[in-house]
């Protein structure tokens, strides 16, 4: 990872630079509707910002208490530097840690091979969410799951 800094973010007090991302990469790039970019899940959800050296934001992640990871939205600039897994392993940890037995997600489809070398697997057909086709997938936690590195 090129020298971004992984942290926990509280929704209240960084909502505008947790949702600048989100927007960016969601509702700018991929056309969601802005309406369904911000839901009643973000204050009870754990959020992770990451921070470019100069302290600006390059990308964030959720969990939900229930180990439901989402919105994962990384800025063009910071694409292909690991930033991702990053923090997709730092939500995994967590979730290990809080003694959960899973995570789980839906994937856009066009990510399913970046999840599936963090051990997530589909789960069911592929769906519609915001006009983007997904799937579930699941990731059982434990000592022996893979993990890149």
């Amino acid at each position: 990872m090129s020298r971004a800094r992984i942290r926990p973010a509280h929704w209240e007090r960084e909502r505008e630079a947790l949702l600048g991302i989100r927007f960016a990469v969601f509702v700018e790039e991929q056309g969601v509707p802005a309406e369904l970019e911000e839901d009643e899940q973000d204050p009870a959800a754990l959020h992770l910002l990451a921070e470019a050296p100069d302290g600006s934001a390059a990308a964030t992640a959720r969990m939900l208490p229930d180990g439901h990871i989402g919105r994962m939205a990384v800025l063009p600039a910071w694409r292909g530097r690991g930033l991702g897994g990053a923090l997709l392993r730092e939500l995994i940890d967590i979730a290990a840690g809080r003694g959960l037995q899973q995570v789980f997600l839906n994937a856009q489809c066009t990510a399913e091979g970046f999840y599936r070398r963090f051990g997530f697997e589909p789960r069911g057909g592929v769906f519609d969410d915001a006009g983007i086709p997904h799937r579930r997938m699941v990731r059982a936690l434990g000592p022996t799951r893979p993990d890149p590195g």
